[in-house]
């Protein structure tokens, strides 16, 4: 494969990932930027181990999927521990080998031109790939955005490994194609303490330029099939069940409103167990809270379960619901915060750390609390419930916010200016 050379030569992008599908906060955000390239007149081609776009522009690599069994095998021989044996590494890097002739399969295949890595630098569920990923910019000087939604060291998780040779190699790596997009100041200044290189903040964002429609009539049954009496709150917790999420908090906020109410979690516990879940349902008890797991009926799209019931998607509930919690102790940046906003919801929102220091300074109204529940959160949470125009006013409010700082015009024209400063569109910086 000959090196890239020719920057003005850009026709087709590649986006990279363990998985492109569903619902998952990365699947999202590379929808979106997909949508901007092809509006400026590239064409977007996927690689990854689980996909869902169109067949004909998609490279589909078991191994490159974070579930695989040998990538699983990885993981655990990888963390928890610091020794590693020797056949590890041999594990590794066969693997790494056999996902980096698929990228050059991928590449020639398509044509591709730039390259952009969504977390498969950031985050090592998948080490074999990252150091394929890695291997491949370095070989064919390919230009590069690794864009970045959560890195390995803000993860507990994380910190006890016997890998940080490939940690420090390829999550991410520093080399001169590669172009470090990241979605928090936070992540920037990490990014920049670690490794000297510096990176574009772009935070993840929502089409506040076109409104959510109206619900139609398959969601009019919604609250029934989510088992939501007329006189009930219907309070949703948009997100995964993973302990970092503070969902002990939303139960606890429902059980101090002293109201008949319904906790909705809309979805499942994804890569990081179930113990968190069991102990979710105890609490409940202990609360005396209605908590409701309803990930078998949400989902990326509609449909029917095997036993007959309706499958709803997530903006299909949304519109439906009285109050948001999301309590997160930590988020890369809060995909569920801003689709509250989009959907005109009043929300709960932990003062996490990057809500706390990019978002909030934006003037959202929002029910805040700080690690806790406190009975002012409480109080404003019921005013709000009790009084319509006061929750209208509060939500009308935070939606003109998003579209000034969050909207996908916002995104469009960074993005767009990113590309000119690097020569890859004609035409001046705005």
């Amino acid at each position: 494969m000959e090196k890239f050379k020719s920057t003005m030569d850009l026709k087709n992008v590649a986006f990279i990932s363990t998985r492109i599908a569903g619902t998952d906060g990365v699947s999202l955000e590379i929808e979106k930027w997909a949508d901007i390239f092809e509006q400026e007149g590239f064409t977007c081609y996927y690689f990854a181990g689980e996909l869902d776009r169109p067949a004909e522009r998609c490279h589909l690599v078991p191994e490159a999927h974070f579930t695989h069994p040998d990538i699983k095998d990885v993981y655990q021989e990888s963390f928890d521990h610091t020794g590693r044996e020797r056949a590890v590494s041999k594990k590794i890097y066969q693997l790494a080998i056999k996902l980096k002739d698929h990228l050059y399969e991928f590449v020639e295949k398509f044509n591709i031109q730039l390259i952009i890595p969504e977390n498969a630098l950031t985050i090592p569920l998948n080490i074999p790939l990252g150091i394929a990923l890695t291997e491949f910019i370095a070989e064919t000087n390919i230009q590069t955005i690794a864009h970045h939604h959560d890195f390995y060291w803000e993860r507990d998780r994380f910190m006890i490994n016997a890998v940080q040779d490939y940690l420090n190699m390829a999550f991410p790596p520093v080399l001169s194609s590669i172009h470090h997009v990241v979605i928090n100041s936070v992540a920037d200044a990490q990014l920049s303490l670690r490794t000297g290189v510096s990176a574009r903040i772009t935070p993840n964002v929502m089409d506040f330029e076109n409104p959510p429609p109206p619900p139609d009539a398959y969601t009019l049954d919604v609250r029934r099939a989510l088992g939501i009496e007329d006189d009930e709150l219907f309070v949703l917790q948009p997100t995964r069940v993973v302990q970092r999420k503070g969902i002990e908090h939303a139960i606890e906020m429902v059980h101090r409103m002293r109201r008949k109410a319904k906790l909705i979690i809309s979805h499942a516990s994804g890569d990081e167990g179930h113990d968190y879940e069991q102990r979710l349902v105890e609490y409940s008890k202990l609360m005396n809270v209605d908590t409701v797991f309803v990930s078998d009926i949400i989902n990326e799209q509609r449909g029917l379960t095997a036993d007959g019931r309706k499958i709803y998607t997530l903006e299909d509930i949304y519109p439906y619901a009285d109050l948001v919690t999301y309590p997160s102790t930590f988020e890369g940046f809060g995909n569920a915060f801003l689709e509250a906003i989009y959907f005109r919801k009043p929300i709960v929102v932990n003062a996490y750390s990057i809500y706390t220091k990019d978002i909030k300074p934006k003037g959202f109204s929002v029910i805040e609390i700080d690690g806790y529940v406190t009975s002012q959160a409480v109080e404003k949470a019921k005013q709000i419930l009790d009084n319509p125009d006061l929750c209208q006013a509060m939500v009308d409010h935070n939606y003109e916010l998003g579209e000034k700082f969050f909207s996908y015009a916002v995104l469009h024209q960074g993005l767009r200016n990113f590309m000119r400063e690097k020569g890859w569109l004609p035409g001046e910086v705005m």
